[in-house]
This record gives C-alpha cells, structure tokens and sequence, in this order.
C-alpha cells in the first residue's frame, strides 16, 4: 500500500487543518514520517475536535518526531515542557522575574512613587515569565501551537537533579 496522496485543497493549504484522515496521512508522509492510518486518525480526529493528543510508548518509537513534523507541517509553535521528578506549577507554568522587579521598585522608592503604582507596575506581564504550559494557552492567530510534554528518564532525571544541587551548594 503506497502512501496517501493529498487532495488538491490540502495542498494549497498546508496551515489548515488536514480535511480527512488521507490528507493527515500525506501531512505525514510530506515530512518523511511514517505512520499508519491509526496514528493517522487518532491525530485527525484530535486536530479537529481541538483535544490533545497522548502518545505513550517506549523510546525511539517516534512520540516526539510526530509532534515536531506536525508543529512543521501546520506552521505552528513546538512549545517542549520536559517533566522530572520534583518540577513543580511553578516551574511549568509562569514565574516572576524577581531580579527585574527589585529594580523596578527600587527605582520606583528613588522616584518617590506611590506604592499602589509601583505594585500594579511589578505584577503586569512586562515582569512575567511564561513557561511551556502558560505559553501553549496564549491565543495565536496562526492556531494553537503543538505541546509536547515529555518525561526526563528516570537516570537522567536524577543526574540532573544531583547537579543542580551541587551548584547550589557552591
């Protein structure tokens, strides 16, 4: 069985959404991904009723590549959040770039700014720093972007923690 071949609507419009499960398997196949028509439906079927999509597997199977190829395809953002043990809301959604906001009130004090002011100016999104999760709910014009969540294994997981503790130390 030779790979589908995409309807003429589907080539003229790459950024919109594959229209049947034919077209997905050529958006597939125009990136040199292989994938069956399961794969192909299940992607389908979440692109269009706007639902995510999880894929589960072992390494090496393509998790990672299909969510590259369709970001790719769809000319949409990759937005990766790699997940270990210990990340936490914070780290995955948004922080506060404390740095900044110390600056920003110390020359608000020199200013003589009025409080209220300066606490409405440091919690506004000039000093938010949005991490993977808040950034894939953003609205996009060109249309959400592609999340991929990945999980660190175990070994490297720990290595990673095991340094990150050892800087802190020093």
């Amino acid at each position: 069985m030779g790979l589908a071949r995409p309807s003429e609507r589907f080539l003229h419009a790459m950024t919109t959404l594959p229209a049947s499960v034919s077209d997905t398997l050529a958006l597939l196949g125009t990136a040199d991904y292989i994938a069956d028509r399961s794969l192909a439906t299940a992607v389908h079927l979440a692109l269009h009723l706007k639902r995510p999509l999880f894929l589960e597997g072992e390494a090496g199977v393509g998790k990672t590549e299909i969510a590259k190829v369709l970001a790719s395809a769809l000319k949409r953002r990759l937005i990766r959040l790699q997940c270990y043990e210990g990340l936490d809301v914070a780290s995955a959604v948004y922080e506060w770039d404390y740095a900044r906001q110390m600056i920003e009130i110390r020359l608000a004090e020199a200013a003589e700014e009025d409080r209220s002011e300066i606490e409405g100016t440091i919690f506004s999104d000039r000093f938010l720093i949005k991490r993977p999760l808040l950034q894939a709910l953003e609205p996009d014009i060109v249309g959400a972007p592609v999340l991929l969540i990945g999980r660190l294994p175990e070994r490297r997981a720990r290595a990673r923690d095991i340094a990150a503790q050892g800087a802190r130390r020093q």
